[in-house]
């Protein structure tokens, strides 16, 4: 069970820390007009509901030491949705629906997921993060569904999300954070997915036409990516977001013990 408010208020328990990555719009506030740091709120309130402490990681120069640092104040990770990868990345030429590139939010991502795997703390990958995951560790995407399957029920635009059902994988940790259940419907909104699944990954959900939904890093005591976005569907199932807290509170619990 994870932490909630009455376990965390009423106990010398510290709430695990979150690391949520975002990223970088122009954004308009009284008089201002800038580029700025961005992320929806309801992907921090689902950490704060689950009982994590959320941090926002806004896109930055970066290392593998720098990575290491950042994950280093760390409990967990939260790799968030938005733009498409550059598909130089995964050895492709743009197609004409990908975004244009987003270079900073790239390295930043690969960077801090690399040094999550390397130091074992536990991470989600949201969408795109789901996508950063498979192309950091090698693998490719589709970079316009509609070309593959024929149909948009996977991105109707307008900010709309489009409900789908996946088949979940069981034994899997997927299954675990979601009791058991071996079907779930949920919100999805990208244009793009996994092609060529990346060395070391385990597929563990797919929906009807085939695509895989879900994939997890069985070297890791907790690394899952989802294709969909549980933050959008957290008053009725807040299972996986507790899922990540509950093994970051275990992975923050065995460092002070090291």
């Amino acid at each position: 069970m994870a932490l909630n408010d009455s376990d965390t208020n009423n106990s010398d328990t510290p709430r695990p820390v979150i690391g949520l990555t975002t990223y970088l719009e122009q954004a308009s506030t009284g008089v201002w007009n800038v580029p700025a740091s961005f992320l929806p709120r309801v992907y921090f309130e689902a950490v704060n509901r689950a009982g994590g402490i959320a941090v926002l990681l806004p896109p930055q120069p970066v290392s593998p030491e720098i990575a290491r640092q950042v994950l280093g104040g760390l409990d967990g990770l939260i790799v968030s949705g938005g733009k498409d990868i550059d598909p130089a990345r995964y050895g492709q030429e743009p197609h004409e629906s990908t975004d244009a590139p987003r270079h900073d939010r790239d390295a930043w991502e690969d960077a801090l997921l690399q040094a999550a795997i390397d130091t074992e703390t536990p991470f989600l990958g949201i969408c795109r993060g789901l996508q950063v995951l498979n192309v950091a560790l090698g693998g490719t995407l589709h970079q316009h569904l509609p070309d593959v399957i024929g149909s948009n029920r996977y991105n109707l635009g307008g900010g709309i999300f489009n409900v789908n059902r996946v088949s979940v994988a069981q034994e899997s940790l997927l299954a675990d954070a979601l009791a058991g259940d071996d079907s779930v419907a949920v919100k999805s909104y990208h244009h793009q997915a996994i092609d060529q699944l990346a060395d070391g990954l385990r597929v563990t959900a797919r929906s009807d036409d085939g695509l895989v939904q879900a994939v997890e890093l069985p070297d890791v005591p907790f690394g899952l990516a989802v294709q969909w976005h549980p933050e959008e569907d957290v008053d009725s199932d807040i299972r996986l977001f507790e899922a990540l807290v509950q093994a970051a509170a275990q992975h923050a619990t065995e460092r002070a013990r090291a």
